[in-house]
C-alpha cells in the first residue's frame, strides 16, 4: 500500500486540497475559476436561480439553469460535477450547463453534492439518487417536466450518474430517459497502477487515485460495490431496463478502458444510446480545449434535446 493510500493520510491530503481551493476562491473574491468558467462560450447566456433540495444525507444546493423559450414545462437534466468525489467543482461545469440549457432547451440542475472525506461512500450516490427522485417528483411546482428527465456528469459526476441510474433500476424509478457518462470512473476496484493509458503521462496519476479513492471508499473491499465499480468483472447483474446511456470516453484517458467495458455491457443489455470517443483527448480535456468541448457538448445536447422532444435517437 502506498503512503497516500492510507486512510488517515488520504483524508488529511484531501482536506488540505479542499482548504486550498476554498482559500483561493476567497482571495479572488469568488471571481477566480468561476469568472473564467462564466466567460467561456459567451453566446450562451447565464440565466440561473438557486435551489436547495432536501435529502437524507444533507441539503443539496443546486444552480438551476433556465432555457430560453416559452415552454412552460421544459425537460430537465440533472448534472453532477467532477472532482474525484472529493473536490467541489460545480462552477467548472457552468459552460456545459449553459450550453445544454440553450442547445437542448432543457432546465439544467447543477448539483453541489456531498463529497468525501466528510461524506464517504455510500452517501454521495444515495444523495444523488434522492436529488434526482426529488427533481422527478417536483417538476410541476418548480417549472420543469419531471417526466422528461435525464441525468449526467463528468468524471466522478459520471460515476454518480451511473449509480443513480442503477438505483432507479433497482428501486423502480424514477424513470430516467438518458444517462450521460462523460469520461467516468467506473472501476475503483482495480488499482490505478494496473490501468494503462495510451500516452506515457496521462492527466490522471496513481497518487490522485490513492487520495480520491481512499477518501471516497476507505474500505478497499467495498470498492467492488455496483454503485462504485459497475465496470468491474465482479458485477454481473442483469442491467436490462436500465436507462439508455451516452458514454463519452477520451482516447488518452487512464479511465478509457473501463468506460469502454461499461459501454459494451450496456450495449449487451440494450441500453447503449451511443459510445462517443474523443480522439486526441485526455481526461478533463473540455476544461481547456474549447473546440473539442463544443463538439462533444453538441453531441450531449443532441441526445438530451431528442429525449426532451419525446423522440428516440
Amino acid at each position: 500500500m502506498s503512503f497516500l493510500a492510507r486512510p488517515a493520510v488520504a483524508t488529511f491530503v484531501a482536506k488540505a486540497m479542499q482548504r486550498v481551493t476554498v482559500r483561493a476562491a476567497r482571495r479572488s473574491g469568488g471571481r477566480g475559476s468561476a469568472a473564467a468558467s462564466h466567460a467561456r462560450f459567451p453566446e450562451f447566456p447565464r440565466r440561473v436561480r438557486e435551489l436547495t433540495i432536501p435529502t437524507s444525507i444533507a441539503p443539496a444546493r443546486a444552480t438551476v439553469y433556465l432555457p430560453a423559450g416559452d415552454d412552460p414545462a421544459p425537460p430537465v437534466h440533472v448534472n453532477f460535477h467532477g472532482g474525484g468525489y472529493v473536490m467541489t467543482l460545480t462552477e467548472l461545469d457552468d459552460p456545459l450547463c449553459r450550453f445544454l440549457a440553450a442547445e437542448a432547451g432543457a432546465v439544467v440542475i447543477n448539483v453541489d453534492y456531498a463529497v468525501a472525506p466528510r461524506h464517504p461512500f455510500p452517501a454521495p450516490p444515495r444523495q444523488a439518487y434522492e436529488v434526482v427522485r426529488w427533481v422527478a417528483e417536483h417538476g410541476a411546482e418548480q417549472g420543469w417536466d419531471g417526466g422528461r428527465l435525464t441525468v449526467g456528469g463528468q468524471s466522478a459526476g459520471g460515476g454518480l450518474a451511473a449509480a443513480v441510474a442503477r438505483q432507479a433500476l433497482e428501486e423502480g424509478g424514477p424513470s430516467i430517459a438518458l444517462q450521460v457518462l462523460h469520461y467516468p470512473p467506473l472501476d475503483l476496484a482495480t488499482n490505478a497502477r494496473d490501468k494503462r493509458a495510451a500516452i506515457a503521462r496521462p492527466m490522471l496519476r496513481p497518487w490522485m487515485a490513492d487520495v480520491f479513492d481512499t477518501s471516497y471508499v476507505p474500505d478497499v473491499r467495498r470498492r467492488a460495490d455496483r454503485l462504485v465499480s459497475p465496470a468491474h468483472p465482479s458485477d454481473t447483474a442483469d442491467l436490462k431496463g436500465i436507462a439508455p446511456a451516452l458514454v463519452v470516453t477520451a482516447e488518452y484517458d487512464l479511465l478509457r478502458a473501463e468506460g469502454e467495458r461499461y459501454a459494451e455491457r450496456l450495449r449487451q443489455a440494450g441500453a447503449l444510446a451511443e459510445h462517443h470517443e474523443v480522439a486526441g483527448a485526455d481526461h478533463g480535456y473540455d476544461g481547456q480545449d474549447d473546440a473539442k468541448a463544443r463538439e462533444v457538448y453538441a453531441v450531449i445536447a443532441r441526445h438530451v434535446r431528442e429525449i426532451g422532444a419525446g423522440r428516440s435517437i
